[in-house]
């Protein structure tokens, strides 16, 4: 059983950072993209990053140059560097797994986590 747990999120103030951490397990990841997406309250999910297996990354035009997506395989482990955080970043965060290269559609993603809440102020 495939278990995607997202831990990390909090409140913070804006300009601040917040890095958010997704543990997998149940399954071995080798091939397969780890990503991030966010649903803020009354909007859809939307894509943020996305780290493939060998290296190639995807991001948003709304956080490149301030988030930072990386993974550690030998942990199952994959990461959201958050940095110079604004009020709009604020969102439920939610970790997805899908096997092949980076994408950015939500609905290709096979595998979810339960979500971890961002809250930035302003």
């Amino acid at each position: 059983q495939v278990q995607l747990v997202e831990s990390g999120g909090g409140l913070v103030q804006a300009g601040g950072s917040l890095r958010l951490s997704c543990a997998a397990s149940g399954r071995t990841f080798s091939g397969y993209t780890m990503g991030w997406f966010r649903q803020a309250p009354g909007k859809e999910r939307e894509f943020v990053a996305a780290r493939g297996w060998t290296g190639g990354t995807l991001y948003a035009d709304s956080v490149k140059g301030r988030f930072t997506i990386s993974r550690d395989d030998a942990k199952n482990t994959v990461y959201l560097q958050m940095n110079s955080l604004k009020p709009e970043d604020t969102a439920v965060y939610y970790c997805a797994a899908d096997y092949g290269p980076p994408i950015v559609d939500t609905r290709r993603y096979a595998y979810w986590g339960q979500g971890t809440q961002v809250a930035v102020s302003s």
